[in-house]
């Protein structure tokens, strides 16, 4: 995979003195160990070749860059151009994610007793391939993102035709609300949204297990499973490369 621009190998400054830049590889490799072992960026190994201020700048420019989120969406296209995304339905789902210390995009969570944390809120198809991801506080209801989300899907390259970014259906449970099946109706999606006090989890279940897994996939980084980011953009980004390794893997398969 590739990320930014990468920059090759090192090379010597033509004016001479000063330090090559470093290769963009290298700092992606070290990145992305952060992700998956969730140790702190003052215990990233020396064995990478990158010093702990380097990676943690590159990082933030990467981020602020909205590289990851174009990475995400680059795999998608792969996806998209070989047929491999459903789009008959999609599926909606957050989580809660405590927080070690506060910051943006936190906030007192009502199912952890108040404790600070954010919700990661996933959009994915109808196998579970997530196709939006989001940060919010944890004290932000899940249906006031439900439009932001749909609205955010991208356009993905499809193996025939033009680009697609309308799902056939709408599954989700906790956001029935007449507003919501409104908008997706005139949007010509089929709202599928479970009603509550009407349909039941097994029921449901049929497909809940999906975005469940989706959500197991992106929490097996451990960096996802507690927040240490002050940053609400900087934890917004790991979520972004820990969708587009997920999509990565499921490509690779």
């Amino acid at each position: 995979m590739r990320c930014g621009r990468p920059t090759g190998r090192s090379r010597a400054r033509p004016q001479g003195g000063g330090r090559a830049a470093l290769d963009d590889r290298a700092v992606f490799t070290a990145i992305v160990y952060v992700l998956t072992s969730g140790c702190a960026w003052r215990h990233l190994p020396p064995s990478f070749g990158v010093s702990v201020p380097t990676a943690h700048r590159r990082f933030a420019t990467w981020v602020k860059a909205g590289v990851f989120d174009e990475l995400h969406r680059q795999v998608q296209g792969r996806f998209g151009a070989g047929g491999v995304l459903d789009w008959s339905a999609a599926i909606l789902d957050a989580a809660h994610v405590r927080a070690k210390r506060g910051g943006s995009l936190t906030g007192p969570g009502p199912v952890e007793r108040g404790k600070n944390g954010s919700k990661i809120h996933i959009l994915a198809d109808a196998e579970g391939i997530p196709l939006v991801t989001a940060v919010t506080s944890a004290n932000t209801h899940d249906s006031v993102m439900l439009q932001p989300l749909v609205t955010a899907i991208p356009a993905v390259r499809s193996r025939r035709g033009p680009r697609r970014r309308r799902p056939g259906r709408l599954q989700a449970e906790g956001y029935d609300y007449p507003v919501h099946r409104r908008w997706l109706r005139a949007r010509r999606i089929v709202p599928r949204i479970a009603r509550r006090g009407v349909d039941t989890g097994e029921r449901l279940g049929r497909s809940r297990w999906k975005i469940e897994r989706t959500l197991a996939w992106l929490t097996g980084y451990r960096r996802l499973t507690i927040r240490y980011e002050r940053h609400g953009e900087h934890f917004a980004g790991f979520l972004h490369l820990a969708a587009a390794l997920t999509c990565w893997k499921k490509l690779a398969k």
